[in-house]
C-alpha cells in the first residue's frame, strides 16, 4: 500500500490534454512549468551599462548600446551560466572581464602574440586582461581574467622568469597587504592572488593580479625559473 495525496481522474485527464496541447505548440510541457511567471523573478530592469555594445554583440543582440528588457534577460542568463555575481543582467566591469575569458577560451593565442616554446611561457595579455600558460601549442592553464598596473605603475612588458615564491607573502610597501601565492618575476612584480574584489581602483601597482583561487592553481603548476612573457597596454593607460 503507498500513501501520498490521491489525484483526481478529472485532473489527470486534464493533466493529459494540457501536455498533449503544449507538445502541440512546439513546448517542451517542463519547461513550461519551469519557466518564470510574472514577478520578481521574471523583471530584469537593470539600465545600459558601460559594456552594453560588447555585451549585446558577444550575445547576438541588436547592438544599439542601449539595454533593453531582452538585453537584460540575455546578460542575465549569461551571467548565471558563468558564475558573475550579481546576476542581474547589469553589463558591467566583471560581466565583459568574463565575456573576454569566455570568448578567448578555443584559442587564446590565436593572434600569436604569445612567443610558442617547447617549454613552459605564462602569457600575460594586457590589452584582453588574461593570463593563461602554454607549452608549445597546447593551454595547461586555462585562460583567466587578471588585473594588470595602473597609470603610471604599469606591468613592464617583455620576456621574464619567476625568480621567486612566497606562498603567504605580504607587502612590504603596502601596509602589509596580502599578496598569496606570490611568484615574482620582474623587479618586485609578482603574479599573486588579490583578495576582494578583482577588479577595484582600475589596476595594481605593477603586479599581476588574479583571484586567489586562480592563483592557487598557478602556484601548483609554475616553478622558479618558468618563463614569463607579457604584451599589450592596460585600457585605460597610456601607451
Amino acid at each position: 500500500m503507498t500513501t501520498g495525496q490521491a489525484t483526481s481522474p478529472r485532473g489527470g485527464v486534464r493533466a493529459a490534454v494540457l501536455g498533449a496541447l503544449l507538445v502541440l505548440a512546439g513546448l517542451n510541457p517542463a519547461a513550461a512549468a519551469a519557466a518564470p511567471g510574472p514577478g520578481p523573478e521574471s523583471a530584469c530592469a537593470a539600465g545600459t551599462g558601460p559594456y552594453q555594445r560588447q555585451l549585446e554583440e558577444h550575445l547576438g543582440r541588436p547592438v544599439d548600446g542601449v539595454q533593453s528588457s531582452a538585453d537584460c534577460f540575455a546578460v542575465r542568463a549569461f551571467q548565471r551560466e558563468n558564475g558573475v555575481s550579481p546576476a542581474d543582467g547589469y553589463p558591467g566591469v566583471a560581466t565583459y572581464r568574463t565575456m573576454l575569458v569566455v570568448a578567448a577560451r578555443p584559442n587564446p593565442n590565436a593572434e600569436g602574440d604569445c612567443p610558442v616554446r617547447s617549454y613552459r611561457v605564462t602569457c600575460v595579455d594586457m590589452d584582453r586582461q588574461l593570463l593563461w600558460v602554454q607549452q608549445g601549442s597546447r593551454i595547461v592553464f586555462p585562460v583567466v581574467p587578471i588585473r594588470t598596473g595602473r597609470d603610471t605603475q604599469e606591468t613592464r612588458p617583455g620576456w621574464h622568469e619567476v625568480y621567486w615564491r612566497s606562498k603567504d607573502h605580504k607587502s612590504t610597501l603596502y601596509a602589509d597587504s596580502p599578496m598569496p601565492y606570490s611568484q615574482f618575476f620582474d623587479g618586485g612584480q609578482a603574479l599573486h592572488g588579490r583578495t576582494g574584489y578583482l577588479y577595484a581602483h582600475g589596476g595594481s601597482a605593477g603586479c599581476v593580479n588574479l583571484t586567489v583561487s586562480d592563483a592557487e592553481r598557478l602556484w601548483n603548476l609554475l616553478t622558479e625559473g618558468d618563463a614569463v612573457y607579457v604584451w599589450g597596454t592596460k585600457p585605460g593607460t597610456d601607451d
